[in-house]
């Protein structure tokens, strides 16, 4: 069985990392898979560009100007919304002419308009959907915070000038979405029994069938390592509890900085000693930017994307911290878990899924920066932390390992495509 799946880039972001992890996963359990791209970062041989040209680069930016301009030329959360409006016609390509299952993920930012999977869809192809957020199930945003519209009809969106106008730019991609989607062979898959129940309730998906299949990671790569080794290869103090935080862009608020710098003052306010016991590092955009707002020492790494140097990292600390307010079932969770780093984040999106409260992890109260900070103190102070450790990496290897997962995606395939084998 030939399978394509699609992903805006091959390595810069979770979807991306999932897809290409996805790839692997599928090539190693008997499908010849291939991965299309506008964005390609390796030479893997697997991973397809679309040509580039000047058009790759106008469908990106028209996008944005035609949201720019219906904000009132406002920046502000001009990339929590796609309108889907531009992109490219992949039907003629050999690679999806080859293909018996056409597989979207994280299709956004001008590499598929709706226009183009509507030209995917009449191919007559079986079409899954990996959702890795909530965009394929409201009218324009990727995750909808407090607003419920798209249960019922989007409008008034609170991403387009704070909701003030109503059959706004969210409505008129939402029943573009609606007639795209009716009569539609398309198998959805969200990553997380969160956003499983997300897309249940959407106006877009009734009737639409929605399985939750988590992303895949390797087991053989990612795991336990010799913790002082890993310090010495990434320049960290040998004799501190470290905690780790980090994500693509650290000053993003949906990823909780604000949080992890409230409960670090809270620490130090009731544990003085931990001044000297405690550091942090942190990978990411901008991370040099939290070494005067922390009472702890900070030890900034510029983004990582080479997985080597990853998993030296996640060995290297004690615990890996995620306040995320938004999130749908974090990769960086699933890394550390799997290098035997217990985690700590709120009770929010596919978060509780991964951590098992007090079991492998701390699931801290939503929002709630004490209960952030108790997690981290118990964590490196009070749990049996071997213990931890150990079901950490045990819950990745039962749940998410390549075989695992891919065994999930290939029973679907076999179904749409009336491969019974």
């Amino acid at each position: 069985m030939r399978v394509l799946l699609i992903n805006t880039s091959e390595r810069a972001g979770g979807a991306a990392i999932a897809a290409s992890r996805l790839m692997e996963a599928l090539k190693n359990n008997g499908i010849k898979a291939k991965l299309l791209v506008r964005d390609k970062q390796t030479q893997q041989v697997s991973v397809v560009a679309m040509e580039n040209s000047w058009r790759l680069v106008w469908n990106f930016l028209w996008e944005r100007v035609v949201i720019w301009a219906t904000k009132r030329f406002s920046k502000k959360d001009l990339y929590a919304v796609d309108i889907a409006n531009i992109g490219s016609d992949i039907t003629s390509l050999p690679e999806f002419r080859q293909a018996d299952v056409i597989h979207l993920h994280w299709i956004n930012q001008g590499l598929l308009s709706l226009k183009n999977i509507r030209e995917i869809l009449d191919s007559g192809k079986p079409v899954v959907w990996t959702m890795h957020d909530m965009w394929p199930c409201t009218g324009i945003c990727h995750y909808s915070g407090e607003c419920t519209r798209y249960q019922r009809e989007c409008d008034s969106c609170p991403f387009i000038n704070g909701g003030s106008s109503t059959r706004d730019l969210s409505w008129r991609v939402f029943h573009k979405k609606h007639a795209l989607y009716q009569n539609a062979n398309i198998t959805f898959v969200t990553c997380s029994q969160w956003l499983k129940g997300v897309a249940l309730k959407s106006a877009l998906l009734i009737g639409k069938r929605i399985e939750s299949i988590p992303n895949p990671i390797n087991t053989n790569f990612f795991k336990p390592g010799n913790k002082e080794k890993a310090r010495q290869k990434c320049g960290l103090p040998p004799d501190k509890k470290l905690i780790l935080f980090g994500s693509a862009k650290i000053t993003d608020k949906r990823k909780g900085i604000d949080y992890l710098i409230s409960a670090s003052q809270l620490l130090a306010e009731k544990y003085p000693d931990y001044k000297d016991q405690l550091g942090i590092v942190v990978f990411g955009k901008k991370s040099q930017q939290l070494e005067e707002q922390l009472p702890f020492p900070v030890y900034p790494l510029n983004y990582v994307n080479n997985e080597h140097d990853l998993v030296d990292i996640y060995n290297a600390v004690d615990l890996f911290l995620l306040p995320s307010l938004e999130n749908n079932l974090p990769n960086t969770i699933m890394e550390a878990m799997a290098c035997g780093t217990p985690c700590v984040g709120f009770q929010t999106g596919g978060i509780p899924e991964m951590i098992d409260h007090l079991h492998n992890g701390y699931v801290a109260n939503y929002r709630s920066t004490e209960d952030l900070a108790n997690g981290i103190f118990w964590t490196l102070n009070e749990s049996e932390y071997t213990l931890l450790s150990e079901q950490a990496v045990r819950k990745v290897t039962g749940n998410y390992s390549e075989r695992a997962v891919a065994r999930k995606y290939i029973d679907i395939y076999n179904q749409i495509t009336g491969n019974h084998a």
